[in-house]
Protein backbone atom coordinates (compact mmCIF):
# COMPACT_ATOMS: atom_id res chain seq x y z
CA UNK A 1 0.00 0.00 0.00
CA UNK A 2 1.39 3.39 -1.05
CA UNK A 3 0.80 6.31 1.32
CA UNK A 4 1.12 9.83 -0.11
CA UNK A 5 0.92 12.82 2.23
CA UNK A 6 0.37 16.25 0.74
CA UNK A 7 0.54 19.36 2.90
CA UNK A 8 -1.06 22.20 0.96
CA UNK A 9 0.51 25.65 1.49
CA UNK A 10 2.51 24.56 4.57
CA UNK A 11 5.21 22.06 5.55
CA UNK A 12 4.04 19.10 7.61
CA UNK A 13 6.43 18.18 10.41
CA UNK A 14 8.15 14.80 10.40
CA UNK A 15 6.27 13.94 13.58
CA UNK A 16 2.92 14.63 11.88
CA UNK A 17 3.91 12.60 8.81
CA UNK A 18 5.01 9.66 11.00
CA UNK A 19 1.70 9.84 12.91
CA UNK A 20 -0.31 9.78 9.68
CA UNK A 21 1.74 6.96 8.16
CA UNK A 22 1.38 4.87 11.32
CA UNK A 23 -2.40 5.37 11.54
CA UNK A 24 -3.12 4.97 7.82
CA UNK A 25 -1.05 1.77 7.57
CA UNK A 26 -3.50 0.18 10.05
CA UNK A 27 -6.17 0.29 7.31
CA UNK A 28 -4.59 -2.84 5.84
CA UNK A 29 -6.14 -4.79 8.75
CA UNK A 30 -9.58 -3.95 7.38
CA UNK A 31 -8.91 -4.66 3.71
CA UNK A 32 -6.06 -6.27 1.77
CA UNK A 33 -7.13 -4.71 -1.55
CA UNK A 34 -5.96 -1.16 -0.75
CA UNK A 35 -3.54 0.01 -3.43
CA UNK A 36 -2.92 3.62 -2.46
CA UNK A 37 -3.93 6.13 0.19
CA UNK A 38 -3.63 9.86 -0.42
CA UNK A 39 -3.79 12.22 2.54
CA UNK A 40 -4.21 15.94 1.88
CA UNK A 41 -3.75 18.38 4.73
CA UNK A 42 -4.92 21.97 4.45
CA UNK A 43 -5.57 24.94 6.73
CA UNK A 44 -8.98 26.43 5.93
CA UNK A 45 -9.90 29.88 7.18
CA UNK A 46 -6.74 30.45 9.27
CA UNK A 47 -8.51 32.90 11.58
CA UNK A 48 -10.98 30.32 12.96
CA UNK A 49 -10.43 27.61 15.60
CA UNK A 50 -11.55 24.47 13.74
CA UNK A 51 -9.45 25.00 10.64
CA UNK A 52 -7.33 21.88 10.09
CA UNK A 53 -8.71 19.81 7.21
CA UNK A 54 -7.69 16.26 6.36
CA UNK A 55 -8.89 14.53 3.17
CA UNK A 56 -8.28 10.82 2.71
CA UNK A 57 -8.66 9.08 -0.64
CA UNK A 58 -8.31 5.30 -0.65
CA UNK A 59 -7.81 3.56 -4.02
CA UNK A 60 -9.33 0.09 -4.29
CA UNK A 61 -9.80 -2.25 -7.28
CA UNK A 62 -13.52 -1.39 -7.43
CA UNK A 63 -13.13 2.39 -7.10
CA UNK A 64 -12.22 4.96 -4.46
CA UNK A 65 -13.30 5.81 -0.95
CA UNK A 66 -13.15 9.41 0.28
CA UNK A 67 -13.46 11.14 3.64
CA UNK A 68 -12.89 14.76 4.60
CA UNK A 69 -12.98 16.13 8.13
CA UNK A 70 -12.18 19.49 9.71
CA UNK A 71 -11.24 19.93 13.35
CA UNK A 72 -8.90 21.71 15.76
CA UNK A 73 -5.76 19.64 15.00
CA UNK A 74 -4.53 17.68 12.01
CA UNK A 75 -4.24 14.56 14.17
CA UNK A 76 -7.90 14.81 15.15
CA UNK A 77 -8.98 15.43 11.55
CA UNK A 78 -6.97 12.41 10.36
CA UNK A 79 -8.45 10.16 13.07
CA UNK A 80 -12.01 11.25 12.23
CA UNK A 81 -11.36 10.70 8.50
CA UNK A 82 -9.91 7.26 9.22
CA UNK A 83 -13.00 6.33 11.24
CA UNK A 84 -15.19 7.31 8.26
CA UNK A 85 -12.97 5.31 5.86
CA UNK A 86 -13.15 2.26 8.14
CA UNK A 87 -16.95 2.36 7.95
CA UNK A 88 -16.78 2.65 4.16
CA UNK A 89 -14.31 -0.25 4.00
CA UNK A 90 -16.77 -2.37 5.99
CA UNK A 91 -19.48 -1.65 3.42
CA UNK A 92 -17.02 -2.28 0.56
CA UNK A 93 -16.06 -5.70 1.96
CA UNK A 94 -19.73 -6.55 2.50
CA UNK A 95 -20.44 -5.82 -1.18
CA UNK A 96 -17.43 -7.92 -2.24
CA UNK A 97 -18.63 -10.96 -0.28
CA UNK A 98 -22.13 -10.66 -1.76
CA UNK A 99 -20.87 -10.87 -5.34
Amino acid sequence: MDINIKAIKFDATDKLQEFITKKVSKLSKFCDDIRKVEVSLKVVKPETANNKQACLTVSLPGGELFAEKVSDTFEESVMESLAAIEKQLGKYKEKQTNI
